[in-house]
């Protein structure tokens, strides 16, 4: 007796389906360390007072969530509707012209690896059982997964842009001003390695690869924008 398998239980084990969301929110997450650091490090290298620095800082959080917000919703929105007009031509064309759609389905799965025969019928029975969903799913490469959500996306975005930018502000509130840019780079750098050990936990991917990429990027935003600091420094 076959033992029959639960698909979604199955499914659960793998992280692939928390990859919208986990994109949005990780990049939210690493420019609000980075990018409100990077602007706090820049304005007190130019500084010996620390009301500038926590007033850039501030500024710099409030418009890094709303201009990373409004992004991620026009672009993920922008996806969505090429794939509802790519839905829309397909569904065209399969009443148009369908056995060509079944031909298509059928060198599609081919390629894929299955004799001529199987391939055929393959196309066959998902055709009857749902043709679009079938040209949808391995023609036009659209599929649940894949699917973005502009609202969760942007809220993911916003949200966690806002949390990782609250956390350099802290450190302006906190730390003396003499120090203030060496205070910024250690927490921030900390941050991140927070930030890419739970990004890579979420994903299943590596946590090296996560941290040493995170950190290298965010030092070089870092000190980049610390040298225009001193370069341009007005003592205010």
């Amino acid at each position: 007796m076959e033992k029959s398998i639960n698909i979604d239980n199955y499914l659960d084990n793998h992280f692939i389906h928390r990859s919208n969301w986990l994109r949005a929110a990780v990049l939210g997450a690493n420019d609000g360390i980075i990018s409100v650091s990077s602007l706090a490090i820049g304005v007190a290298a130019a500084s010996i007072t620390k009301e500038p620095v926590i007033l850039s800082t501030v500024a710099g959080l409030v418009a890094g969530a709303l201009s990373m917000a409004a992004g991620e919703y026009v672009s993920v929105s922008s996806q969505t509707d090429i794939e509802v007009a790519d839905i829309k031509r397909e569904a065209e064309e399969l009443k148009a012209m369908p056995e060509e759609e079944l031909q298509i389905l059928a060198a599609i799965y081919e390629r894929r690896g299955l004799n001529k025969e199987t391939a055929l019928k393959v196309a066959q029975e998902l055709t009857a059982k749902d043709a679009l969903a079938a040209h949808v799913r391995d023609e036009l490469g659209i599929n649940e997964i894949s699917q973005a959500n502009p609202i969760q996306a942007a809220f993911a975005s916003g949200a966690a842009f806002t949390v990782g930018g609250i956390l350099p502000l802290l450190v302006t509130l906190l730390a003396p001003i003499a120090k203030m840019e060496i205070s910024l780079y250690v927490s921030t750098l900390f941050f991140l390695v927070i930030l890419g050990i739970m990004s890579a936990k979420t994903g299943g991917s590596s946590i090296k690869s996560a941290i040493l990429r995170i950190c290298i990027w965010g030092t070089l935003a870092m000190g980049l924008t610390a040298f225009v600091g001193y370069l341009f420094g007005v003592n205010v």
